[in-house]
């Protein structure tokens, strides 16, 4: 295969959940624009059709379902409909999430709750079905989990307090290595992605009032911007990859250097 060859996804199925707007709408056009066919997931079904009907103005193909994944009940009838309706999964990007700001001794046991379920129960229950019902009959897949910098180490609280956010998002990626390592002898390939600060709905307090303070201490002296996860993405999606898998992947202009 050629490079070319290597990176195309001409004929592959792509679910990115959380894919209506921000990042996972930015990960969505780079798949759909290598030739993958999308399905989309959200909880609000306005935001999903813009979303769509973005990508179709792009050349891109898009359907579209509303699910909330911290809700585990919805999550199987909505990939059973996806699979029925496009006959597989290839790739499986696991981006819904929220965060939840509190300091570690007051955080309310609901925020914790809603944290788990959606973050880190909710992606692991959506790779289980992609993986048993579509990758591993198939013998390929690639999943690619969005966790985070704070997954890979603790959050200065000068700048955010997340407990939670931080346990779910290292939960992602122990989850990342462990499917890796049971699901490669099937073709699958498993990574993570771990976005430093990206403007976005979720960061956009943090932001507002510490920006400078995070350009600062990055050596790139920059924020993620809407093309920063594109090439990863793809990389990881395509067969380019087929060697790599169990890795956790900082995206943060080097942030963690320092």
């Amino acid at each position: 295969m050629n490079v070319k060859q290597l990176f195309d996804l001409k004929g592959r199925v792509a679910l990115v959940t959380g894919g209506s707007r921000g990042l996972g709408l930015q990960m969505a056009e780079a798949l759909g624009e290598m030739g993958a066919r999308l399905a989309l997931t959200a909880r609000k079904k306005d935001e999903l059709d813009k979303a769509v009907a973005h990508l179709k103005a792009m050349g891109i193909e898009a359907t579209a379902w509303v699910c909330d994944l911290g809700k585990r009940e919805q999550i199987a009838p909505v990939l059973e409909q996806i699979l029925a309706k496009l006959g597989k999964v290839d790739i499986l990007v696991n981006n819904a999430g929220a965060t939840w700001g509190a300091p570690a001794e007051d955080h309310p046991i609901e925020g914790w709750d809603k944290l788990v379920n959606l973050n880190l129960t909710g992606a692991f229950l959506v790779a289980q079905l992609v993986g048993r019902k579509s990758m591993i009959p198939a013998k390929w897949g690639r999943i690619i989990n969005i966790a985070s910098v704070a997954g890979l180490q603790a959050s200065d609280p000068r700048v955010v307090r997340t407990v939670a956010y931080n346990a779910t998002k290292h939960g992602v990626v122990g989850l990342t290595r462990q499917l890796a390592a049971e699901w490669g002898e099937h073709g699958i390939t498993v990574n993570a992605i771990c976005p430093g600060f990206f403007p976005s709905k979720m960061t956009k307090a943090t932001l507002d009032t510490l920006g400078e303070m995070v350009r600062d201490v990055t050596p790139t002296r920059r924020l993620g911007n809407d093309e920063d996860l594109k090439g990863l993405v793809v990389l990881l999606a395509s067969e380019a990859s087929r060697h790599i898998t169990g890795q956790a992947i900082a995206v943060d202009g080097g942030a963690m250097l320092i």
